[in-house]
């Protein structure tokens, strides 16, 4: 059943749970971390993954949840960290990113239903807004505080580096989503 944002359909207990555990699930994959200016985490292959299976409004709450747990200083970000320190400084764009993300494929799946093509091309445009809000935001304000960058020299290290890395966690999330929709769509 596609759920349209104008709805004002309760959430059940089961949803909470599932919007509690995909939360958790973004933490700790957050937490699988190679440091670089922005740095290679699996919260990408999480959040992909929370979309799919949540849908768009349980995903967009999970997403939610995740940001407001770190930004009140819970360690949930990448090199276990979190405060609004992380979540505003140069790298909140790409964080803050993931709820753009998460609004889009809720709004995809509301205007044009849940099919596998669809989850993909949301997916990937919400990813797309993320690298541009989260790019802008980089330049931003790192250049308020150190010699100013370019766009290309912020591409080159915020997102270029993440592309491949990026397309192959969707493929993953893709693949384990095909798995576990059909058993959590039947609870």
């Amino acid at each position: 059943m596609t759920h349209t944002m104008e709805q004002k359909k309760p959430f059940k207990a089961l949803d909470i749970a599932y919007i509690g555990v995909c939360t958790a699930l973004i933490a700790v994959c957050s937490y699988i971390s190679i440091p670089t200016v922005v740095p290679f985490t699996l919260q990408t292959l999480a959040v992909f993954l929370v979309m799919q299976i949540l849908g768009g409004r349980n995903g967009f709450y999970s997403v939610l949840a995740y940001l407001l747990l770190g930004a009140v200083g819970v360690p949930v970000f990448a090199g276990f960290t979190g405060g609004p320190g992380v979540l505003f400084g140069t790298t909140g764009g790409y964080l803050i990113g993931f709820l753009l993300m998460a609004m889009l494929y809720w709004a995809a799946e509301a205007l044009v239903g849940e099919a596998l093509w669809v989850r993909i091309v949301s997916l990937i445009a919400g990813l797309a807004v993320c690298y541009a809000f989260g790019t802008v935001w980089f330049l931003f304000l790192y250049n308020r505080s150190n010699d100013p960058v370019g766009i290309s020299t912020a591409l080159g290290w915020c997102v270029l580096p993440f592309l491949i890395p990026d397309g192959i966690k969707l493929a993953a999330a893709t693949g384990l989503a095909a798995a576990l929709r059909p058993v959590l769509r039947k609870q």
